[in-house]
């Protein structure tokens, strides 16, 4: 039996998948613990996992969400306050927390992280401890041969993705060159270690030389000539909390059951933190279809203009809501999108930051969704895109043929599969 630590920041789009691979773990025989933020201590432990704690904790769910999500999902700069505000101001702590937990009670066999986790790859190197680079978007690959469109130049990037890999390659170097000091504070702590300089944090310097887990479905991209060389796309690791014997609330399941299939809008675990107006309009884009809505508005108020074929709550099992929806509007990150796709559910996409854009396009491409800018989004251009999805038999038809292909993917085994190929694991 190998003892195996997950270690990842971020919400629970991050958190998810991972918990998916550590059951398939736990269930081939090995001890699995989490390393991550404090605010998933219960919700890890409450589901049998060993726990530690890893500075800094930064999660959307944790008391400063609201201000941190604001700062973070700014289109510009979100990314550079994020790592270079929020995640490498504490390195030095990540560093110490996470070497802890490798070590105590017994050295692990196999450290798994997330791309955020910026001290794995130095104690994975200082310990000589085999690990795995977990990567849930297909951005984060930041391929030349699949440029992915970047938030700070949306519009520009889906230019130069049209020219090709030279032309995309260039540009991407420049965007490295220009953000190459952000992972500064990496470098001057290898450098005490006396570790190899490795590659640029931020970017190649984050996956691993054992392996490479692409988290995510091959409808969304496939292999390109520039993802490292030991990487394996898995398809989704999906988990969401549910069961199969779970059911939905007495109200909503009951709501779903008397009239047609409604429209579910949501913005994820963390952009709901920052919702604006989303909901107030989303309402409004209802009435105008006469359609019904469920609307999933986690801690915030419910909506104020909400009339009787509108329910709000605050959150439900994706994949137990999204298979009963006629489409689904939400923000883009990853887990909701593989979710939406998974149902087999058009969706119209109103990316907020990161990732985001980039898979909002993805799904486009895909023919099974729309996507709208968070500025443009009020009730009546809402209306006008959802009235395309919903009349349009082409968008239903493209995610039915998604939902298929998912289904035959299953991709906490797949990783499982993956992970055991390597030294010391096995089984």
């Amino acid at each position: 039996m190998a003892r195996i630590v997950f270690a990842t920041f971020g919400s629970l789009g991050d958190l998810h998948p991972l918990i998916a691979i550590a059951f398939e773990m736990k269930r081939r025989g090995h001890e699995v613990d989490f390393c991550t933020s404090q605010t998933y201590r219960s919700k890890l432990e409450g589901l049998g996992f060993g726990f530690h704690s890893m500075r800094p904790d930064v999660t959307p769910e944790n008391g400063e969400g609201r201000d941190l999500v604001k700062k973070i999902f700014d289109p510009r700069r979100g990314a550079e306050h994020l790592i270079c505000g929020v995640l490498l101001p504490y390195l030095r702590e990540s560093y110490e927390d996470l070497r802890n937990a490798i070590t105590q009670p017994r050295k692990a066999d196999l450290l798994i992280c997330g791309e955020l986790v910026y001290a794995a790859p130095i104690v994975a190197e200082e310990l000589g401890l085999a690990w795995a680079t977990y990567v849930t978007t297909p951005m984060s690959f930041f391929s030349a041969f699949d440029l992915p469109i970047l938030p700070p130049v949306p519009r520009l990037s889906a230019v130069i993705r049209k020219l090709g890999s030279t032309v995309a390659g260039g540009a991407l170097r420049l965007v490295k060159s220009t953000t190459r000091n952000w992972g500064r504070p990496v470098r001057q702590l290898r450098a005490e270690l006396r570790l190899s300089p490795g590659g640029d944090p931020v970017y190649e310097g984050k996956f691993s030389p054992h392996l490479v887990l692409a988290g995510f479905s091959g409808v969304l991209a496939k292999p390109q000539p520039d993802w490292p060389m030991n990487t394996v796309l898995t398809g989704f690791p999906f988990y969401d909390g549910s069961t199969e014997q779970e059911s939905l609330p007495r109200e909503l399941n009951d709501f779903l059951e008397n009239g047609e299939a409604p429209i579910v809008f949501t913005l994820g675990s963390s952009a709901v933190m920052d919702p604006g107006t989303f909901y107030e309009e989303s309402i409004k884009a209802a009435r105008r279809l006469k359609k019904r809505a469920v609307l999933l508005i986690g801690q915030n108020a419910p909506a104020v203009d909400a009339f009787e074929d509108v329910i709000a709550v605050n959150y439900v099992a994706f994949s137990k809501l999204f298979p009963r929806a006629a489409a689904i509007v939400h923000q883009g990150g990853i887990g909701t999108t593989g979710q939406a796709l998974r149902a087999g559910k058009a969706m119209l996409v109103m990316p907020f930051a990161f990732d985001q854009q980039d898979n909002a396009a993805r799904v486009v491409r895909l023919g099974a969704g729309r996507t709208i800018s968070r500025r443009r989004y009020t009730s009546e251009s809402a209306a006008r895109e959802l009235g395309l999805l919903l009349e349009t038999p082409g968008y239903r038809a493209a995610a039915v043929e998604a939902a298929a292909r998912i289904s035959k993917e299953d991709g906490a085994s797949a990783a499982a599969n993956a992970l055991v190929k390597l030294p010391k694991i096995g089984r």
